[in-house]
This record gives C-alpha cells, structure tokens and sequence, in this order.
C-alpha cells in the first residue's frame, strides 16, 4: 500500500479505536477525563502525539492486587479467549486478555514476517519458543496456517535430531543460544549444521548483536532472520533484505518516545518505543493500548520503500531497556557486550556462551567482570580474547571507550570450561549481565 493511502487507513482505525476505549474500557474513559481530553478531538497521528504515555506500572497499578478488577481489560468475559502475562522481569506480571480478533491479529502479523522471510507452503519448521503464558509460539504456530506452512511444535531446542532426518524442516524458530548448542549438538553426533535440510532460521524473544547472527549464518550456511514481539502486540519482522525490521503499521501504531527530553523523536532518532493497537471498525479487543511505553528502544530507519518492496517503515532491532546499564553517565547494552563476545576471531576458541557482572571497588570504579565458556580454558591465548572484547565492546557512541581509558571502568576477563557458567544452574531464562554494584 502506498504511504499516503496507508496513512489515511491508519487514521480511520485510529479514530475508531479511540471511540472502542471510550465505550469499553474503563480505564480510558476516566483517564480521558482526568486529562481534560476530548476522545472525540483525536482524529490523526498528530493528535495521538499530544496524548498522555502509559507505562507498564500504570496497568499494574489497576488490576489485582492493587485494584479489584482489571481495569484495562475492554471486553467482557465472554469475549475472552486466553489470559496472558508478561514474564514479570521488571516487576509484578502484566495481564492481558485476548480475544479470537486479537489472535488472528497477532498471527497475521507474524505471518506477513514469514511471508517476507520467503517461507510458505512447502515449509516445515520447527518451533523452538515456548507455549504457555507467552503468546509467541502459539501466534506462529497460528500464523503458519495463513501460509500453508508446517508446524514442529517442539518447543524447546532438544529434540532428538532424528527430527530432523524424518521430517526434514526447513526452518527453525529460536533464540541465538538454542540455535548454537543445537550445532554442537549435531557436531558431536558427527551432523555438519551445513548439511541438514535447514534453509532458514528465524530468531525472535531477545535482541541480538550483529556479530552473533553472522557468526550463526557461518555454522548453519543459511540465513538468520530477526522478529520482535512482545505479549502487548508489537510483531515486527525482518524481510529477506535484513535491513531492519517491519512494522505492521496498520494493525499496531508505533511512535518513539525520549523519556528523559519528554518528548517524542523524529526518525533517525533513537527512543522507547510507544504503540497503539489500531482496530478495525467493528473489531474487539480484549486489552486495549493507547500510547503504551513499552520500555524497549529503537529507531525509525525509513518509511521508504524497502528493496523487497514492501511499503511499511523498518525499525532498528529493539533493545530491552531493562537491559541497559549506566556507568557514570554512559550507557551499554547487554547486546554491546554479546558484540564484544562474538567477534570472530574469538570464535575459535569459545561457544559463544557468556555472563557478566557488574561491580564496584572500594574507589568507587565500576568493574565488568565477563565470563566466557571456552573449549580449551588452559591452552587458549586470554590476552587475544581479551583484545578482541574490548574491540567489540568499547565504543565511542555509548562513552564506554572514554570511561575505559580514562580508568572509570574496568573490564575483567573470565574463562571457564563448558557447563561451568552461574546461569546453567538457575531455572528459566537467565539474565545474561547483572548489576551487583
């Protein structure tokens, strides 16, 4: 769809939206009231700039235990078809009802990424995201049957590699480090990762660096493709072009936002993310989101025509701010440190698999302390690997670079033998870096 035309529907599912709040949910009605705003006022894109954010505390703070419903809920009972939570990772978990129209929804959007991926009816692809409370595994495994595609619905990555040999999948959905002990696995059972009938991998549930999509490509020889979501409905995938990932403008609206300027960011610019659900004319929505902080950064690349033809605006893989740490003033990601792992040359001493800490001496400098699993802990060269995180990690942009030489932040380089990291013996999904200052 041409920019202008999506615009305008963009606009249209927008006004209805407003006016789906104001009569569904009682959270919206009194929160248009308690900022003196009209709904009937909110009639384009601009006007949905001038509009309160609401965060993830806020919906906390109006189901139970704080309040004795579920104010942000927009349906009743009998319109709801799952109950989800977030994972709770920044606080109590946030519920979110969703009804069969928010489902065909959510699978459409990842069915367009699957589309754009090259994936259709011939496909067959194991999916290696959970199924439960998420609402990842089961919205593809939906979203397969608007392509035509086949399902594995393994989900976990340790399935017996006969798997593989019986039904011969083309693809695979999991996360970087699913996809990396699935290698070695099949390494170690005498199985090339190179020689198996997998043409594509597709990673979505936590941000990536580059150096570790290009360094899985290498062991897999096939293509490795980002998505984003999140239980809120932010389904966003890369194309076969992988140069950003795109939006589905006309079923989510996505803004970015500075939290600390209080203002919102032209494109180019790097912010949270906002979105708002956009519905249909006569659609419902089990919980609905009008400018909703989801705490995530990026930045609008283009609006542009992408060169696989789509017409919808790509992001820049988003990033978890809850991941983000400050030292003094500066800012890194967990992706700048998995950057500094897997740089390439490093590779050929370690599996790519990691954790770190964040300290602080008694002279008040902060000290990173990384862990790195590696083959051969006593023979490898530290001072290499050493080198080659630095190079990766320190950067100008972030400021790490000025804090290292100027002695503000130290970085500690550990090697331990396969299996020996903190993280293997937690359950769940473990936090790669942690602040212990």
């Amino acid at each position: 769809m041409e920019r202008g035309d999506l615009d305008a529907l963009v606009e249209e599912k927008l006004r209805y939206t407003i006016d789906y709040a104001v009569k569904h949910s009682s959270f919206y009605r009194k929160w248009f009231e308690r900022h003196d705003i009209s709904p009937s006022s909110i009639r384009d894109h601009g006007d949905l700039l001038e509009l309160p954010l609401v965060s993830g505390e806020l919906i906390r703070n109006n189901q139970p235990p704080k309040t004795s419903d579920f104010n942000f809920k927009s349906v009743g009972w009998e319109d709801v078809f799952t109950i989800h939570e977030t994972s709770g990772t920044s606080g109590t978990p946030k519920a979110f009802f969703l009804t069969w129209e928010d489902w065909l929804r959510y699978a459409e959007k990842y069915s367009r990424s699957f589309s754009s991926q090259g994936f259709g009816k011939e496909d067959r692809i194991i999916m290696c995201a959970s199924y439960g409370m998420n609402v990842g595994a089961n919205t593809m495994t939906l979203s397969a049957r608007n392509i035509g595609m086949a399902v594995i619905p393994e989900g976990k990555c340790v399935f017996p590699t006969r798997v593989l040999e019986s039904y011969r999948p083309t693809g695979i959905v999991a996360s970087v480090f699913k996809l990396l002990r699935l290698a070695r696995r099949l390494k170690s059972e005498g199985i090339d990762p190179k020689d198996t009938s997998i043409e594509k991998l597709v990673v979505g549930g936590e941000s990536f660096a580059e150096e570790s999509r290009s360094y899985l490509e290498e062991i897999w020889g096939c293509p490795v493709y980002n998505t984003y979501g999140s239980t809120e409905g932010t389904m966003c995938g890369e194309c076969t072009e992988q140069n950003g990932l795109h939006v589905p403008e006309d079923l989510v609206h996505l803004d970015v936002y500075d939290p600390y300027r209080k203002e919102f960011l032209e494109d180019g610019e790097c912010g949270r993310i906002v979105l708002t659900t956009l519905l249909s004319p006569g659609e419902k929505c089990g919980s609905l989101l009008i400018n909703y902080d989801t705490e995530d950064t990026t930045v609008v690349q283009s609006r542009g025509k992408c060169a696989c033809g789509r017409t919808h605006m790509r992001i820049v893989t988003p990033e978890r701010e809850a991941e983000t740490f400050w030292v003094s003033e500066s800012p890194f990601n967990r992706v700048n440190v998995e950057r500094g792992v897997f740089q390439r040359e490093n590779m050929e001493y370690l599996t790519g698999e990691y954790e770190a800490f964040l300290y602080e001496d008694k002279d008040g400098i902060s000290i990173l302390e990384v862990r790195m699993e590696c083959m051969e802990p006593e023979t490898c060269d530290r001072s290499v690997i050493e080198e080659n995180f630095l190079k990766g990690f320190l950067s100008t942009i972030t400021g790490t670079k000025d804090l290292y030489d100027n002695g503000d932040l130290d970085v500690n380089i550990k090697l331990t033998v396969p299996g020996d990291l903190e993280l293997y013996k937690l359950k769940g999904r473990a936090k790669r870096v942690i602040d212990r200052r």
